[in-house]
């Protein structure tokens, strides 16, 4: 390796592939959950790393010498100059990073759910409508300090702002605005167990749309995933009382736009180069542009500034941390690939849904029949077949697939 590549494995930042989660799950703040895509570019996470979130530390002599005996041909034993204590703390130092960036990478994706669920729905009573959309802007607000405080610090880089940029990844942005502002919607009309299980319908769209738009053709297996899934979904939806019409629509909205920026993306990133956080960025730098005149001409900002009872400590530090959380979640994400690999980060994306489902159950008090628990738990095992089966095609050898 020369030292040119050595200097840019330790800075921080290396374009990521045309997907990203959604989604993220990590699609640049982590508010929806896009497996398909997110299956596709976790090899090139893993063999490039978007970001790395220390420098690499040189090596001492003992490294050297052990350099040079593998270079002789010889077996070198990694722990041979470790006593028992050293041994055993080096497996739980190695294991306890693993552990504590899957468990912080599943913290940011279950709270970012509930604190929105809380934002959408716990204050209602004390306005005059709604503040999604609002919502959405004042979280990208947050999202856009926080990544550029990141970059003055050194932790991450990309590219200073340019018109010529945002101009080509607006239509872009367009669907990600979409997307945030169905998913808020979709969460203050239902239930999140039900918003759970749909967001896995929303890689049955992307699906769909990847084989119409690119010709990709899923598996069979994918494709028996697929039809447990929508199968649970469909029954959970019919077996649920407090379901209406209004929510149902929210949640078709926001898989036809999640599923939308993702397949947008796939497109035009093969113009427009950003690095993951360089998304970051633009996405919520042009979510504010686009957004907050909606807001203002619907009269939303006009209630918040109207409104004292929501002007609390409380109102105000959920919004941050779900801005935050948003961001934080790349962080999380890529740390939990990097640590622990692939197949751990699917798995936990998968098992997300179920401490999402349960907290949201009992701390927003829902009314789910047992029936609806038993659709919704179906519904979710075709998730992890979802996932299993990516997995799978992932590690085999591709082949191109054409209509």
């Amino acid at each position: 390796m020369s030292d040119n590549d050595s200097r840019k494995s330790s800075t921080g930042i290396i374009a990521s592939e045309s997907s990203s989660r959604a989604s993220s799950p990590n699609t640049s703040r982590g508010d929806v959950d896009v497996d398909d895509e997110d299956n596709k570019s976790i090899h090139s996470e893993v063999d490039y790393k978007d970001v790395e979130l220390a420098p690499l530390t040189p090596k001492n002599k003992d490294d050297n010498a052990d350099t040079a005996e593998e270079e002789a041909g010889l077996l070198v034993d990694p722990h041979k100059n470790r006593n028992t204590s050293e041994w055993i703390s080096f497996i739980v130092k190695k294991n306890g990073k693993v552990l504590s960036t899957c468990l912080s990478y599943s913290f940011c994706s279950v709270s970012m759910v509930l604190v929105n669920k809380s934002l959408a729905s716990s204050y209602n009573h004390l306005i005059d409508g709604d503040l999604n959309i609002l919502l959405v802007v004042i979280q990208a607000i947050v999202a856009v300090f926080a990544v550029e405080g990141c970059k003055r610090l050194g932790w991450v880089d990309y590219p200073s702002f340019s018109f010529e940029t945002a101009k080509e990844w607006a239509p872009v942005n367009i669907f990600f605005c979409l997307m945030l502002f169905t998913g808020m919607s979709s969460l203050q009309y239902n239930s999140v167990p039900m918003v759970t299980i749909f967001k896995n319908v929303s890689n049955i769209t992307t699906a769909v749309g990847d084989y119409y738009c690119f010709g990709n053709k899923p598996e069979p297996l994918v494709v028996v995933a697929f039809g447990i899934m929508l199968s649970g979904a469909v029954a959970a939806a019919s077996n649920d009382l407090s379901l209406s019409p209004m929510g149902i629509l929210w949640m078709i909205g926001n898989c036809v736009s999640a599923s939308g920026y993702v397949l947008y993306m796939k497109h035009a990133t093969e113009k427009v180069k950003l690095s993951k956080f360089g998304m970051v960025f633009y996405n919520n730098v042009l979510c504010v542009v686009f957004l907050l005149p909606v807001a203002i001409a619907m009269g939303q900002t006009t209630v918040f500034f109207t409104t004292p009872a929501i002007h609390t400590p409380d109102y105000a530090m959920k919004n941050l941390f779900a801005g935050l959380v948003g961001f934080l979640l790349n962080f999380a994400s890529l740390s939990c690939v990097a640590t622990s690999g692939p197949t751990t980060y699917v798995t936990i994306g998968s098992l997300n849904k179920i401490p999402v489902a349960i907290l949201g159950y009992y701390i927003f008090d829902s009314v789910i029949s047992q029936e609806t628990w038993f659709f919704i738990a179906v519904s979710m095992c075709g998730g992890f077949l979802y996932s299993y089966a990516k997995l799978i095609s992932s590690s085999s050898p591709r082949t191109n697939r054409t209509k």
